[in-house]
């Protein structure tokens, strides 16, 4: 049995995210309860019903198993103020006693999954953020970031196990598109048409990053630490990543990015082979168009100035079967972005079809249709070495694959970038679960792609 801190309050408010809908009789007997207002639930004499809430939370773990870690870690505080159920930054939930009394098992457990996904997903420091550069701090800013929140979560939670609730709060009430952020409600959604009916919704800090008066603080007791936080969630993105097919899209989309945020690849990787184009000695050359600002100290001799030529760029793409379609395509549009790197000469540019052989390079002024052959193994040393063949020579080779190849041994006399599609560090070969492939080499400018 769960600890709890008991402390009184007024009447409990409806569900967290649905609708206030006409009360129900619920019969239970208090002896000791005086007469009074409302129903016999309402009394504060009335205890939690802690068998119930628990019961509730092993069924939220046996249909959602990949947020079991999650569930276990909240810190049950017993709390009569709070309106239904809601949790603060440091994974405390906050239970009336009268709401887990009329709530029935299935819904309650809708409830632990949507209060624990709001920690999930950070909507607690994402919404500090949001009100700090906006400056919203009142609180119908508040409510719309709690509802934008629950906008963001409840379109993975019911269904299989969890019955939706009647008049639940979903994007649809502003005609709006599943599967957004937090951010983008707010930025795109008008909800002063929901702000009055939902007036009662409040999820506590969890949701939305204003303290509540019932909260603990970060000085309470049962808190988690941040590192702890990050545990949990950690320990939660892994086990959706290794059973992918169990969790709804928006948990594998946040799985993947929980602990690798978005890098803006595409400006990296034209910033790298820029980088490397504009390195010493690639692309320059003497040339007698300009004369060298040196000839004036030499009256009746011309000197040639340096002039920096467009660098000549060769990409070697990854065709091996380890490389999905998906990914082939992506490497497309960084050819034309690379394209746009080196000042938009297409026809600098060639391509180099790569998974154990390479193939012939093909320029991409003639590239709009490249078709990329390959799907088997993986060496990428005859991309590289099909590039240096090239006269004239490229200045930079942009190599686009998952890593799974063996590397030169020597370094190219020329700048070298890798662009890498992401794959786990583990089970890169299934006939040997123990390969780990090899790093690309330290002479190599590195980018994460995707």
């Amino acid at each position: 049995m769960t600890d709890t801190v008991k402390r009184p309050g007024p009447r409990p408010r409806p569900h967290p995210m649905a609708r206030p809908a006409p009360p129900r009789p619920v019969r239970v007997t208090v002896p000791t309860a005086p007469a009074g207002p409302g129903t016999a639930y309402d009394q504060p004499q009335l205890p939690l019903d802690m068998e119930k809430l628990l019961t509730a939370r092993l069924h939220a773990v046996k249909v959602r198993p990949y947020l079991a870690g999650a569930l276990f870690a909240l810190h049950v505080v017993e709390d009569r103020t709070v309106p239904t159920m809601a949790v603060d930054a440091h994974w405390r939930c906050y239970v009336s006693p009268g709401f887990v009394a009329r709530m029935p098992v299935e819904e309650l457990a809708g409830v632990w999954v949507h209060e624990v996904s709001h920690l999930l997903r950070d909507h607690h420091g994402r919404g500090e953020r949001y009100a700090r550069e906006h400056e919203e701090y009142g609180a119908g800013e508040r409510l719309r970031r709690n509802i934008a929140a629950d906008f963001e979560i409840n379109d993975d939670i019911y269904g299989d196990g969890l019955p939706r609730p009647s008049g639940v709060v979903l994007p649809s009430l502003l005609g709006m598109a599943n599967g957004l952020l937090m951010e983008e409600y707010l930025r795109t959604g008008s909800m002063s048409g929901l702000t009055a009916d939902l007036a009662w919704l409040d999820c506590g800090s969890g949701a939305d990053g204003q303290p509540r008066p019932w909260e603990l603080g970060p000085d309470g007791a049962d808190g988690l630490s941040r590192q702890q936080q990050d545990a949990v969630r950690f320990r939660v993105a892994e086990g959706i990543k290794g059973r992918p097919g169990r969790a709804p899209e928006g948990w594998r989309r946040w799985a993947d990015e929980a602990f690798h945020p978005p890098q803006p690849w595409r400006q990296l990787l034209g910033a790298a082979v820029r980088s490397a184009a504009a390195a010493s000695g690639g692309g320059d050359d003497h040339s007698y168009r300009r004369p060298s600002r040196r000839s004036a100290a030499l009256p009746g001799v011309l000197l040639p100035s340096l002039r920096r030529t467009p660098p000549k760029v060769t990409v070697v793409i990854d065709t091996s079967g380890s490389v999905s379609d998906a990914e082939l395509g992506s490497a497309l549009l960084e050819v034309a972005a690379i394209a746009q790197a080196v000042g938009g000469r297409r026809d600098l540019v060639s391509v180099i079809s790569c998974d154990t052989a390479a193939r012939i390079a093909v320029p991409l002024c003639r590239g709009e249709n490249i078709a990329l052959v390959g799907g088997g193994g993986t060496d990428l040393r005859s991309g590289f070495e099909r590039a240096l063949r090239a006269r004239p020579r490229p200045d930079v080779i942009v190599a686009l694959t998952d890593g799974q190849t063996p590397w030169p041994s020597a370094q190219p006399p020329c700048r070298t970038v890798v662009g890498l599609f992401p794959r786990p560090a583990y089970g890169a070969d299934e006939n040997n679960p123990d390969y780990v492939p090899d790093t690309p080499p330290s002479w190599a400018r590195v980018v994460m792609i995707g």
